[in-house]
């Protein structure tokens, strides 16, 4: 098939383009790059079956596809927030554009949607039917009612137009090819501790998360895609841990003698996050199966080696510089 991943430049749509390049598709890369970035997918450029467009969504286009997964929008809160009003508009006007393409072409249209659709949640663990607990003037609200509005539109889409689709709720995915100063825990805590600087925790690390790795994702994402049910389906590993304990986790694997220091905590962070899979596990079949300390293992190997090329790069410029000298972002 023809498929189009929007975002297809970052962290979780270039893993998903590897995949979908494995399985012998035609694949159209739509990104602005604004978080993405072309080493993602440097290795599919001269591939005769990948085209890469450069393009921001907000603005209508044209072409002919049988799939797409839209995955474009930044998802981490530090750039986000950098640009509420742009983040806002990628998911409302961006998301009505790529349905607007689905309805003419006749695709079947993955809506690539968040776990903080369940804000700050009063229900633990999160099942599909809560319907969350989000302050929709806040600062993350850019993000959290944007995915919203995208959930709706793409419902009302179907309802509507025909228009075939599924709704992935994505919980906190890691793993290799994140940014460097995405401004997510396990990025945070693994540059920081590659730097050799303290490691921030917010509040008393109280809090807690789930962690997927992004391998397991991509398998629920096509799972979704190839199935029968339009969800929206949770997609996240249910294993629950406090940021205090990934902090000292990441200490152990890095860098042991590297300080944890607390700061206060991010207006409307949400204190407990965990994905009831049910759903996944009995309409997809699908469970996730690599551990935290396997997935863990592989993200730091990542960053050292990117950190390390950018040691050597600016060291060549401006003599030896090391890597606790790097700054975070």
């Amino acid at each position: 098939m023809r498929i189009l991943v929007t975002g297809g430049a970052g962290f979780i749509g270039s893993h998903l383009i590897d995949r979908l390049m494995a399985n012998g598709h035609e694949v159209v890369c739509l990104d602005n790059f604004y978080t993405g970035h072309k080493r993602n997918i440097l290795k599919w450029l001269d591939n005769p079956y990948f085209e890469l467009i450069r393009h921001d969504i907000t603005e209508p286009i044209r072409l002919e596809v049988d799939q797409i997964y839209h995955l474009a929008c930044p998802a981490s809160p530090v750039h986000y927030q950098y640009n509420p009003v742009k983040t806002i508009k990628t998911n409302v006007m961006g998301t009505l554009n790529m349905l607007g393409l689905a309805k003419r072409v006749k695709a079947r249209f993955l809506l690539a949607s968040t776990s903080e659709v369940y804000g700050d949640p009063e229900v633990h663990p999160q099942s599909e039917e809560y319907r969350g607990n989000v302050n929709p003037i806040g600062i993350r609200s850019c993000y959290d009612e944007g995915k919203r509005v995208a959930e709706t539109l793409s419902f009302d889409y179907h309802r509507q137009n025909d228009v075939e689709i599924r709704v992935a709720r994505i919980f906190n995915t890691y793993g290799p090819r994140m940014l460097e100063n995405d401004g997510r825990v396990v990025s945070n805590f693994v540059v920081q501790a590659l730097q050799g600087i303290p490691l921030t925790v917010y509040g008393e690390g109280s809090q807690t998360r789930s962690f997927c790795y992004v391998s397991d994702l991509v398998e629920g994402l096509i799972r979704l895609m190839e199935g029968d049910q339009q969800g929206p389906i949770n997609l996240g590993n249910p294993d629950e841990y406090t940021i205090l304990q990934l902090a000292q986790t990441v200490q152990a694997m890095v860098n042991p003698d590297v300080p944890i220091k607390f700061e206060s905590l991010p207006l409307d962070d949400p204190k407990r996050r965990k994905p009831d899979i049910t759903r996944a596990q009995s309409w997809l079949e699908w469970n996730p199966t690599v551990p935290l300390s396997e997935g863990l293992k592989l993200t730091i190997e990542d960053f050292r080696a990117r950190l390390g090329e950018r040691v050597v790069a600016q060291g060549t410029k401006t003599g030896s510089l090391g890597s606790s000298q790097l700054p975070l972002a």
